[in-house]
């Protein structure tokens, strides 16, 4: 049951705008190009929406995370989806800590939950985009009350407008709005940075993008292979994600009330996908973040940034992906500092994500007690269930956080375009946005199978 301040806030969570669940089924066509493509273009646009009154000499202090946070320094969505996920890390973890009383497994509760949600990462919006401004992350162009007050509210907008196209999204579209925007940065980066044919900042005689570049250098006598490492980095950890998606352990189940009739009940290595990656780089900004402002007060106990915005020491420092082979190679410590530091966030994050999310042993078991079903062999009680469960989908868990995690840091480490934790996000994502087209066309191919399906989840 909810504390009862929760409850009180209730009535205030009631009034939030909010995109209404449809009441209908919504046609593949419709949801394909009405409700993920709109708010696809809508987001691009958004993109190129210049914040007025930001300073030309800004600095990006978190573009090793941008692809994370699925936004465009200087533009409206400069804080992407950053509120949306720490909203989500610290209402998770005040959960898991039992500090607030909400059983997600109670829809009340779970309603409650999202709500709650969704009131934190706007307030979040006007937190964060105050924490910018006053950080020095997105400084004025001139010293200025009213511009730093426009700033801010150009900032919380952009992240209130990312807040509700996602909920267009997820409720109305195919995926979610906070993967759907992921891959669009993710992508449009690894494009550009691999075949933008226009002259390198650093070396206007070169082309900026990888291929072009390696070509170009081919052509001058002296090739320089380690221009397509971010390349090769892309390719090899899209590869290994594909192929780790068809990986599953498969748990026999048979239906209790027909006689001969078994199946398999799959739980797959990536058994939370990319939450632990999008959860641990969240976290990462925020450390950043805070790391900037205690540094701009004079005590940068969290460690020191350079005026381009690159950590340079302490905590900050260490929880900073190198981005290149040559950085990797010229400061190991911090490399092994890194990896370690994100394998044991996306661990720590996926078995909190399995125990808040309804996804634990306890809520599978008795989803598939309800539905008649048990494993062959043992007996037909949901405690004998949930303990055979419980040895598959625990391990399973933190093998797969801490894949995730290896993988994500391993090709951050390489350089890979997009950065790698981008990459690993934007593979699984498809491939999830995929399986569930496949759902979806199936549906409209079968509306019997359409109607037991709606009837199940509802």
């Amino acid at each position: 049951m909810a504390d009862d301040w929760l409850e009180r806030l209730r009535p205030i969570l009631e009034r939030l705008p909010e995109v209404k669940v449809p009441d209908r089924h919504v046609p593949f066509n419709e949801k394909l190009f009405k409700y993920t493509g709109i708010p696809l273009i809508l987001y691009f646009i958004l993109c190129e929406i210049p914040l007025y009154g930001l300073s030309p000499q800004a600095v990006d202090y978190f573009a090793n995370l941008r692809a994370v946070l699925a936004g465009n320094f200087g533009s409206i969505l400069t804080l992407g989806i950053g509120p949306i996920v720490t909203a989500s890390i610290l209402l998770q973890l005040l959960v898991g800590g039992d500090l607030i009383k909400l059983d997600l497994t109670n829809p009340e509760d779970r309603r409650l939950f999202q709500g709650l949600q969704k009131l934190l990462a706007i307030v979040l919006c006007f937190f964060e985009g105050v924490m910018m401004v006053f950080s020095g992350a997105a400084p004025p162009a001139e010293p200025s009350i009213l511009l730093e007050i426009l700033l801010i509210l150009q900032l919380a907008l952009g992240g209130i407008l990312v807040i509700f196209l996602d909920e267009v999204v997820s409720k109305w579209g195919i995926g979610s709005g906070v993967g759907l925007f992921i891959v669009a940065g993710v992508s449009s980066q690894i494009i550009i940075g691999a075949f933008n044919p226009l002259p390198s900042p650093q070396q206007p005689g070169r082309p900026a993008g990888a291929v072009w570049a390696f070509l170009y250098s081919a052509m001058q006598g002296t090739p320089d292979w380690t221009l397509l490492a971010p390349v090769i980095g892309a390719i090899i950890t899209f590869l290994i994600v594909l192929y780790v998606e068809g990986m599953r352990v498969e748990i026999p189940i048979a239906f209790a009330g027909i006689r001969g009739a078994r199946g398999r009940f799959p739980v797959r290595l990536l058994y939370t996908s990319n939450i632990p990656v999008i959860l641990a780089s969240a976290l990462f900004m925020n450390v950043r973040l805070w790391a900037l402002a205690f540094q701009r007060m004079g005590v940068p106990i969290l460690g020191k940034l350079d005026p381009r915005g690159q950590p340079i020491s302490g905590l900050v420092y260490y929880l900073s992906p190198p981005n290149s082979i040559v950085k990797t190679l010229s400061d190991p410590l911090q490399a092994l500092g890194y990896m370690m530091a994100m394998v044991i966030a996306s661990v720590f994050f996926a078995v909190l994500w399995v125990e808040l999310t309804g996804m634990g042993p306890r809520e599978i078991a008795r989803h598939l007690h309800r539905a008649g079903l048990h494993i062959p062999g043992f007996r037909r009680d949901i405690r004998v269930l949930e303990k055979r469960l419980q040895k598959y989908i625990y391990p399973v868990t933190v093998m797969g956080g801490a894949f995730v995690g290896f993988l994500a840091a391993g090709a951050d480490l390489m350089g890979a375009l997009g950065g790698g934790t981008g990459v690993l996000l934007t593979v699984s994502i498809l491939y999830n946005m995929y399986e569930e087209i496949k759902q979806e066309r199936l549906m409209e191919a079968h509306p019997v199978v359409r109607k037991f399906l709606e009837k199940t989840l509802r």
